[in-house]
């Protein structure tokens, strides 16, 4: 968000699954609960620059479309984990970007994992939320207008409740957590898992228009060469 298959043949399964994987081929992916990132995720993870690719509608229409995987306790103890998290960070944090909240889908990695900057909190820090769900909402329903680092330059007036419980995996202690948070933050927060499924605020809104001070900070950025996928990406 911005601001603004007989036995002999069960037993092949893993090893085809494996080989399947590592050949790259389009939309595959390990089980739900696998215990490593896969081939594509690791190589966005590893290969990008600090300030990674965001992904953007229509082009990456496959990754931010699709609904994302949980994350295993062993990846959130993984160096990959920790190599995404930082770079996802400094994207959304980049003059490029400049946001308030971002999803893993729109770095690339169909993963339930976010970064929310709490404006509720003292200091308006960044905090990280792994498996990030939200388990209720409540309160007046506003409608305000809100953009989305994945469909710039569009700003979308869009339903959001004024409160909500959300739960998400400690990643220190691995255990859940949960909190309920109100106002802006929860606007955020409500976006940003939005993601998780597939769902981008323009597909919510009551209108959509086009914001031309964000269009004409994002043609300067252009012309210095920013928002370009890497050729390795795909």
């Amino acid at each position: 968000m911005d601001k603004s298959p007989r036995k002999t043949a069960r037993a092949l399964v893993p090893a085809l699954i494996c080989l399947i994987m590592a050949a790259g081929i389009p939309g595959c992916r390990f089980p739900a609960g696998h215990n490593a990132f896969t081939p594509q995720e690791q190589r966005i993870i590893r290969q990008s620059d600090s300030v990674m690719y965001v992904t953007v509608l229509p082009e990456d229409s496959t990754i931010l479309r699709a609904t994302v995987q949980d994350l295993p306790d062993a990846l959130l103890r993984s160096e990959d984990f920790k190599t995404l998290a930082a770079k996802m960070l400094a994207t959304v944090q980049s003059p490029e970007q400049d946001g308030v909240g971002i999803a893993a889908p729109q770095v690339g990695i169909s993963r339930r994992l976010a970064w929310v900057q709490r404006y509720d909190k003292p200091g308006e820090p960044w905090e990280l939320y792994p498996n990030i769900r939200i388990l209720e909402r409540s309160g007046a329903v506003s409608h305000d207008p809100e953009g989305c680092l994945s469909v710039p330059p569009q700003r979308a007036v869009v339903p959001r409740y004024g409160t909500v419980i959300v739960s998400w995996t400690d990643p220190q202690t691995l255990q859940e957590r949960r909190d309920t948070v109100h106002g802006y933050t929860a606007v955020i927060f409500q976006h940003e898992c939005d993601h998780m499924e597939g769902t981008v605020c323009t597909d919510r809104a009551d209108s959509v228009s086009v914001n031309e001070a964000w269009a004409a900070e994002r043609a300067a950025f252009l012309e210095k060469g920013a928002y370009r996928k890497p050729a390795w990406w795909e």
